[in-house]
Order: C-alpha cells, then structure tokens, then sequence
C-alpha cells in the first residue's frame, strides 16, 4: 500500500471524525498568548469544524481522529473492523505540528481529538495524551483542547491527559443497555459510566484542591461531555431523555450531545435502512435544554411525548407541546407569576423572563409589552394573562394547536 503523506491523511481522519457530535468548546479556560494577542477563526477548512460557547463566540477547531482503524466492530461506525474504508494514522507529533500550523495561520482556536482503538485502548489512549502533553508543554499551547478519551483505559492515562486537556468526553453511544449489547457487543455499558464516575470525581477532587492551594494543577476546567446515537436502535425519544437526565445527574456532564443516525456504506444487516428525521434530533436538544435551563423535570419532558410512541411530535417544540398537554397549568399572570411558571410559557425565553421579572417591578405589563420581547406572542397568548388581555375565548377550545404552531416549519431554538 503506497505511503500517504499528512494531506491525504488528514483528508482521510478529518471526514471520519465528523460522525462524532460531541466537540462544542463552551467552558473553557481563557487563555491568552504572551504578547497578548489573540487568535481568531477564518473560513472553515478541511479538518475545521465551528462550535459556539454560551457567549456566542464562534469557535473554530481542527477535528480529526488519530486513526480510523479499530479493533472494535460496532455495527453503527464506518470505521468499524469489518468496515471497507480506507485507512490512515497520524503519528502524535503528526498532529502536534498541524494542529500548531493551523494555530499560527489563524485557521482555528483549538483541537478536537478522538481515535479509533488501535493494538489496545491503553496504547491508544497514551497516544492520544502524548498530543495534548507536547503541545502544553513542549510548545506551550495555549489554545483549546478537547479529547476523546478510552473507556478501557488505565485511568492514570486518563489523569494525565486531564491535566493538559480542556474537556474531557466518553461517549455512551446508545441510551439503552439492549441496544449497546446489539449494536456494539464488545463495548461495556457499566465500564463506560464507571470511566465516566472516575473522571467527576478527579475533576472535583483538583478543583478542591485549587480552592486551597492555587498551584495545584487543573484537570479538565471544561468538565466532561457525552454522545449518543439517535434512530439506530428502537429507543425511544423517552428513553433517550431519560438515559440523559440520569448522565447529568449522576456525572454532572456539561453535555450530552445527539447525533442522528446515518446510514453507511456497506451497512450492517441489523441496522435501519433509513436515518431517522433530523427534526427528532432537533427535538431532543429543545428537551435537553428544557431539563438544563428551563427547570423542567426529566418527568415532565417525557410526558410532553406520545404516550403509545414514547416519541416527542416533530411539528412543535416539546415545550409546547408540554403546555398543551397540561392546559390546566394556564394560563398564568405575566405580571404575577414566579419564574419557574413563566419558563413554562410556549414562546418565551429565559432572557425573555429576565426581562418580564425586571420590567414588572416598576409598572405592568400588557400584551404589548410581552410582545417586543419575543418573536412569538401568537403562540403565548392563549397561554398568559396580561394587564388588557385575558385568553377567555382561547383556552379551552379543541382546534388550539393549529392556532399557535406556525403554518411554515421552522428550526426554532429556544432562547438562552
């Protein structure tokens, strides 16, 4: 096989690492070169993927796999064994030396890195912290670094990639126990939570440690992160809330991230013929950010899907569809109710009920006002009370849907 030089290389690692969703860079350290200037992002490039922190900083990284082969034969990943794909490994220094031109070009802030098993997960994993160990250290990186880490690693590999990486992620690929046993038999469920536990608890343990003594060393500021597949087994969209609602819980992640299943070449029999609507995996972020921002309960948010599916409706945000199935909770005074209710309103976001809770004390609000602080009234008002407006004709009627979902399908985030 003729030798590849690092362009075809990273031809190669660079589309192979797109499948993985996970490598947002919100939370991270400032970091700030000696001469005091910083680095921005230009055009996006092979290998450049933009994330955006809460700020709304656009974040460009270069995302690339260290290798694209795999001891594992998970029937979802196109660089599974068995996969007929073409192959190519960067050395450490490899992606040392892009990552550092990338850098000085002005083409990116940060790096992604994530690896297929390659001879054993602990021989992967030293690889993989090698990386982020000589760009700390023998280059002093100050730049963003996200690495994907190995659930059968020795977690002394994991420690030590920790204290130069940024963030930290494991992916759980699969919400449910059967489908992980189906779909990746070699992988472990219970292994890769406790991977997981291990990694909280080292990263509570030195930001104790730093409250005390401000020498000791950092170990993933920007916490860790998660993945899963969505539409490549049967779970469903319950399942999936629920499986994250107990992740956050029980790992405090800083995310779970969905990806949507696509359909690959030479795809296992057991696999979907089709990828599910990319609208459901719009949905599972709206219900995500409801249970992270809007203080809903993982129990709530499920109740918000079809009862005989399990699936949450693809023709309204869950948080209308949530109001619609409990009409009872309104509809609720603007100028009088407490924040949580106000969260619960179709329509209006949490700068939004920022705005309502500093506005109102100082005089009420009419339909008017609430107005110029969304781009939704006709979905809210059948929903709130206001000084000159009251849902009267509004609130029981049976054809209400209709009346508040928009008559063109749109992409709506929820406002944060």
């Amino acid at each position: 096989m003729a030798q590849l030089d690092v362009r075809q290389k990273l031809e190669i690692l660079a589309d192979a690492a797109k499948y993985d969703a996970s490598c947002a860079s919100s939370g991270s350290v400032k970091r700030t070169s000696r001469d005091g200037k910083g680095l921005g992002s230009t055009d996006a490039g092979m290998g450049i993927c933009h994330a955006y922190a809460p700020d709304g900083r656009c974040i460009s990284l270069l995302k690339i796999l260290l290798t694209n082969s795999c001891i594992f034969d998970c029937h979802y990943c196109i660089n599974r064994k068995s996969s007929n794909v073409r192959r190519a490994r960067f050395t450490a220094k490899e992606v040392v030396d892009l990552t550092l031109a990338f850098y000085k070009r002005n083409y990116i802030e940060g790096l992604f890195l994530s690896s297929g098993i390659i001879g054993t997960s602990n021989y992967t994993m030293e690889q993989i912290g090698e990386v982020a160990r000589s760009l700390r250290e023998d280059h002093d990186f100050r730049g963003y670094i996200h690495l994907k880490t190995i659930p059968d690693a020795d977690p002394e590999l994991v420690r030590q990639a920790g204290l130069h990486a940024d963030r930290l992620s494991i992916n759980v690929e699969l919400p449910t126990a059967g489908g992980l046993k189906r779909l990746a038999p070699e992988k472990d469920g219970a292994r890769i939570e406790s991977a997981m536990g291990e990694t909280k608890a080292t990263i509570v343990d030195t930001a104790d440690a730093r409250k005390k003594y401000r020498s000791a060393p950092r170990f993933a500021p920007a916490g860790q992160s998660t993945q899963m597949i969505v539409g490549a087994d049967a779970a469903t969209d319950g399942d999936i809330v629920t499986k994250a609602a107990t992740l956050y819980d029980r790992f405090t992640l800083k995310r779970v991230y969905y990806s949507a299943f696509s359909p690959i070449p030479d795809a296992s029999a057991v696999l979907p013929l089709q990828r599910p609507p990319l609208m459901r995996e719009h949905r599972l972020y709206q219900s995500d950010w409801l249970m992270r921002f809007y203080g809903f309960a993982p129990r709530e948010v499920v109740a918000a899907a079809d009862d005989a599916t399990g699936m949450l409706p693809l023709d309204i945000d869950p948080k209308l569809a949530w109001a619609l199935k409990f009409r009872a909770s309104f509809p609720i005074d603007i100028n009088r109710a407490p924040r949580e209710m106000l969260l619960r309103v179709p329509g209006l976001g949490v700068k939004a009920v920022n705005a309502i809770l500093g506005a109102r004390r100082w005089r009420r609000l009419s339909l008017a006002d609430v107005g110029r602080l969304t781009v939704s009234v006709a979905k809210m008002r059948p929903f709130i009370v206001t000084n000159d407006w009251r849902p009267v004709a509004l609130t029981d009627r049976a054809d209400l849907k209709p009346m508040v979902v928009p008559k063109r399908e749109q992409l709506e985030l929820f406002a944060a």
